[in-house]
């Protein structure tokens, strides 16, 4: 009999770190395909003081970082990239947006069984594409590319649609401890923090598991 494992993923849209925690709980899972994953995406700001039309990258990156930390900062995000497939083109990005937008797509995702594959689509425009993922139009894209009806999802970013709901739930996992993502969630009881190798997922996976042969 299959045994079942849901992930909850606290994420953010532009956290170069999360992507490569996909990549690397995508691996995890990979290797372990005798179980059943349930992944649940959950939102997270890293800046919710980002105004709604974005603000330019660079000098936002600058002002957070400091001008002359980006290169070594970029260069260690480029080399854990590169251990995962990935080659993250930083230099492409004009604008960082504010996510709750993005956030509010990944959620409507959810029960088209569309989350992942959404997910995915986002931090390819942004890291790999340079795309403003905090634009309507982009958002759409991403949702098509997902295999999201357009005319639905058009409709409910013309509103503030789950605005609320997304903004709680993140107020939810900083009240449960969360302050850095990705934060993982096994069966709502192990938590890994970062983007570890997919060898810690896979021993989180397996704790669940044993976890619910103990409650058997």
């Amino acid at each position: 009999m299959s045994r079942t494992v849901t992930i909850d993923v606290v994420s953010d849209a532009v956290c170069p770190w999360c992507f490569i925690g996909k990549k690397k709980l995508d691996m995890a899972m990979a290797a372990m395909p005798d179980i059943i994953f349930d992944v649940r995406w959950r939102p997270y700001q890293l800046d919710a003081t980002i105004p709604p039309g974005g603000m330019p990258r660079r000098e936002y990156m600058a002002r957070k970082f400091g001008e002359d930390r980006l290169p070594a900062i970029h260069d260690k995000l480029r080399e854990a990239g590169r251990d995962v497939g990935l080659a993250f083109e930083f230099d492409k990005i004009a604008v960082s947006p504010n996510t709750l937008d993005a956030h509010r797509l990944i959620r409507w995702a959810q029960s088209t069984g569309a989350q992942h594959a959404v997910v995915e689509r986002l931090f390819r425009m942004f890291f790999l594409e340079g795309r403003d993922i905090g634009d309507a139009a982009t958002l759409t894209e991403a949702a098509v590319d997902a295999g999201m009806e357009k005319a639905v999802v058009e409709r409910l970013l013309s509103g503030d649609a789950d605005a609320d709901a997304v903004r709680e739930e993140i107020a939810v996992a900083q009240r449960l401890g969360v302050t850095g993502v990705p934060f993982f969630i096994f069966d709502g009881r192990i938590g890994v923090s970062g983007a570890q190798p997919p060898e810690i997922l896979q021993q989180a996976i397996v704790q669940s598991l044993e976890s619910q042969e103990g409650e058997v």
